[in-house]
């Protein structure tokens, strides 16, 4: 039973009358309107707690919290909008105004619109990511941020826009070239999902066309999860790489033979360790290995590009085995990595850090920022080119030694994008992306964007799971899931064109566009 669903019965239970239950009714009642208050009415009760998004568990301690109507609190929340529609971002805002009205402090990592604007004080970090950021750019009302020269009040005021055309109305469309484009009509190929029924979702045909971007959009709990990832991407694996996933319930899938491969993009690490980085994970460390190898000073002294690597022995420091950390268990608590006392978190022995490639040594190279090492090597095609694609994705400000597990979701999403990016496009690909805009700001969100049209207009596929309405917007073909979460989801509310979305009146996602 979903949560929605085990209020009502409660509810019912409220006018006992024995004495026994029904406060006991009211007590469950409240507990599980709070739930509701969060965005988390469409879970099962007894979901499993490690099957919850970071948003969903992050959402659920907040509950907890509201229920204890603690006051003199500072609340602390990194991105609690993390897989929520705008609808449900509604609900979430009001129950953090509940927490503040009852004389709390609740500070929020956002990137929201709605949530920033709803917000008593903005303090705006910048102006840019990583070195070139840090810097408060602005602090005030959202009143006054919309007046501000910052790359947030830009946005918000709408002096700056994230769009690949000018959103204009149904009557203006008719004739433009845009029309042309849209995926009607006998000629475009597409994707078809048979009878999905996995989870809430209710026997659906579900038709994606190919060569387009193509959103999957709706309330939490909609479905969007179980036709994509559970159905769509498991058969994908099975079908391309001969994965032993099972996929999620459905009939079949047309349009295979339109394409060539799928790839799924997802935000899980890079590596599970701080052995891998940017620079290994992208192929860019072994051009790095063959610079340094093929100085005089590393010829003379006999180095292959082996010795500069750290992950076997040679050229590593051997106290961390090369991984400039070490790490401590804690047994009842996660792991902790200090650095290594010999080598100072360089990885590497005195005798390779003495050899230098334009007055640099390996690890001070590893050490630079993708803009940095996209200037100092711009004369080596081989790695330049690599670099060029992680600036494309946004990345421009983390380290190319930068331990994997210090990544985020949604830089390790990039980094994986950027990889796919520098092999030769076959324009007969799907990609499957799932929240790609999680943890981005407006302006990275539109370099996302101009990275994924770029693939489309090579004949590539873009599927994506999102939540974020300026994704949404400029998708050339939208399927909403519905109307509601869990039981009462699971069917095609509408599909089509943006205008069409916006044309229906049971589409919450038309709604808010």
């Amino acid at each position: 039973m979903d949560i929605t669903s085990a209020k009502e019965f409660f509810q019912s239970l409220h006018g006992a009358k024995s004495k026994i239950i029904s406060p006991i009714a009211k007590e469950i009642t409240e507990r599980l309107q709070f739930l509701v208050d969060v965005g988390l009415h469409y879970l099962a009760l007894a979901r499993s707690a490690d099957t919850l998004s970071g948003g969903e568990a992050q959402r659920l301690r907040l509950a907890t919290q509201i229920g204890s109507k603690l006051s003199g609190v500072m609340y602390i929340l990194d991105e609690p909008s993390i897989g929520l529609h705008a609808r449900d971002q509604e609900r979430l805002i009001k129950t953090l105004g509940i927490l503040r009205d009852l004389g709390n402090s609740v500070i929020v990592v956002e990137h929201d619109p709605q949530t920033i604007r709803a917000a008593d004080w903005v303090v705006d970090i910048g102006p840019g990511a990583g070195k070139e950021g840090g810097k408060v750019m602005f602090e005030g009302t959202p009143k006054e941020l919309l007046k501000s020269k910052s790359l947030t009040g830009e946005y918000l005021s709408g002096r700056k826009k994230i769009s690949k055309f000018e959103f204009r109305n149904p009557k203006q469309i008719q004739n433009s070239k845009f029309h042309k484009d849209l995926p009607r009509g006998d000629k475009i190929q597409n994707l078809v999902v048979r009878d999905a029924s996995e989870h809430n979702l209710k026997n659906i045909d579900v038709k994606i066309p190919l060569g387009k971007f193509v959103c999957v959009t709706g309330v939490s709990g909609s479905g969007k999860s179980s036709l994509v990832n559970d159905i769509l991407a498991k058969a994908l694996r099975r079908h391309y790489h001969n994965a032993h996933t099972v996929p999620g319930a459905h009939q079949k899938i047309e349009g295979l033979e339109h394409l060539d491969k799928a790839l799924i993009i997802d935000q899980g690490p890079i590596g599970r360790t701080p052995r891998s980085n940017p620079a290994t994970y992208t192929g860019a460390f072994n051009a790095i290995r063959d610079l340094f190898s093929e100085t005089r000073e590393a010829k003379a002294r006999g180095y292959s590009a082996g010795r500069f690597s750290f992950n076997v022995k040679g050229g590593r420091c051997e106290a961390c085995e090369g991984q400039g950390l070490k790490k401590i268990e804690m047994y009842f608590l996660p792991d902790v990595y200090v650095e290594c006392d010999e080598c100072k978190g360089t990885r590497y022995t005195k005798e390779v850090l003495d050899i230098g490639y334009k007055g640099k040594n390996i690890a001070e190279v590893l050490s630079m920022t993708v803009l940095e090492a996209a200037k100092f090597f711009t004369n080596i095609p081989a790695l330049s080119q690599k670099l060029e694609v992680l600036l494309k994705v946004g990345l421009s400000y983390i380290e190319l030694g930068q331990p994997a597990p210090s990544l985020s979701g949604g830089e390790a999403q990039r980094i994986k994008l950027a990889l796919q990016l520098s092999r030769k496009a076959t324009g007969k690909t799907l990609y499957i992306l799932d929240e790609p805009t999680t943890g981005l700001h407006f302006e990275d969100v539109n370099k996302l964007l101009k990275v994924l049209f770029e693939l489309v207009s090579h004949g590539n596929t873009i599927l994506v799971v999102e939540h974020n309405l300026d994704v949404i917007k400029n998708a050339d073909w939208i399927v909403d899931l519905g109307p509601e979460g869990g039981d009462k989801g699971g069917y095609i509310v509408a599909e089509g064109v943006p205008f069409d979305i916006i044309k229906n009146k049971q589409s919450w996602t038309g709604k808010y566009l």
